[in-house]
């Protein structure tokens, strides 16, 4: 039998062990994890799961922050002539900006690429759409509502040039064809789209595309310029009426911008539009490109501008407001007049 003295120091020798696996594997200590006490599989867990909190954290951060950025989130919009030119860089920005996107166009081949290219799928989609005929319009709004539900953006942008010929050598009949894409598909969109609108109760947006032809003569011969002043008279007298509905009717009106229509047949490049824009402008410095104009295009669908109605906003590098030749010639002048 074991003596007292041995009994008692079998039981210190227990009480010290205890002490020691107590101090070592202790989650706290000291009021703070004591990590580099933890076993090697312990601390490989805490790392995870701190990693896993931090990622957490950061995703949360950024889909905060994408979502605040995306200005046009949950809306839907109709873009006619959106297979190309302004209205593909249009269709694509309103994309990526959270919209589902309808191209409204003639061209099925480049429609459907544009379509197609945009992720994720059904994001975008391409119907035949010949704006001169108001039924194709009707159709192309009616197919909107059924797959997405609402409408909440018609951005009326299909055009033609037409013929670049003088007044005194005017075809009529190519000013009828030119008037039936540009003025009445104009007057159809607004039409169609203002009644799915104002059925549903949605304070949606309506853009027209215009031209600086439609404020200062000189700009492009005398069919085309009369096309865009009647756009910009439709879209005033349509923000006057449907307004008392809450929707808004605008127009954007680009200077020289370089696009599959503007360079026609390649007797003119893309580089020399923009190098005639950026030599007839005030402002130097920026090239006025397609995606100029589908940002101005896009603050008119935000709810950004929801106060803004009636307007016609320039997109011309100040061409129309300042007279840049005039504006030389003072600044030469004034030295000389005040002896400096």
């Amino acid at each position: 039998m074991p003596s007292p003295v041995a009994l008692s120091q079998a039981s210190q020798a227990r009480d010290a062990e205890r002490g020691e696996l107590t101090r070592r594997f202790s989650p706290r200590r000291g009021g703070k994890l004591s990590r580099a006490r933890l076993p090697l599989s312990a601390r490989r867990l805490t790392v995870l799961i701190k990693l896993y909190i931090n990622l957490s954290l950061f995703l949360a951060l950024v889909i905060n922050y994408m979502a605040a950025n995306l200005r046009l989130d949950g809306k839907v919009a109709i873009i006619t002539g959106g297979a190309s030119g302004i209205g593909e860089a249009t269709v694509r920005l309103f994309s990526s900006h959270g919209a589902a996107v309808i191209i409204a166009d003639i061209q099925d081949s480049l429609g459907l690429s544009v379509a197609t290219s945009i992720s994720p799928p059904g994001r975008c989609n391409y119907v035949h759409c010949d704006v001169r005929d108001e039924l194709q319009v009707a159709a192309a709004v009616k197919y909107t509502v059924q797959t997405y539900g609402r409408l909440d953006i018609m951005f009326s942008n299909a055009g033609v040039m037409g013929s670049l010929t003088g007044i005194l050598d005017l075809d009529m009949n190519v000013l009828d064809d030119l008037m039936a894409v540009n003025v009445r598909g104009t007057a159809a969109a607004i039409k169609q789209a203002g009644r799915a609108m104002t059925a549903a109760g949605i304070r949606g947006s309506i853009i027209c595309t215009g031209s600086v032809a439609a404020v200062r003569g000189g700009f492009a011969p005398a069919a085309y310029s009369a096309a865009k002043h009647a756009i910009l008279g439709l879209a005033k007298a349509a923000a006057g009426e449907l307004g008392e509905k809450g929707v808004r009717v605008n127009c954007v009106s680009p200077f020289a911008v370089a696009t599959p229509l503007s360079c026609g047949d390649g007797t003119i490049t893309a580089e020399e539009i923009e190098g005639f824009a950026s030599s007839a402008a005030a402002l130097k410095g920026p090239v006025l490109r397609s995606g100029d104009i589908a940002a101005a295009v896009l603050f008119l669908a935000s709810d950004e501008s929801a106060f803004v109605s009636g307007h016609n906003l320039l997109v011309d590098g100040g061409v129309t407001e300042v007279n840049g030749s005039f504006a030389k010639v003072i600044q030469e002048l004034l030295p000389r007049v005040s002896g400096k």
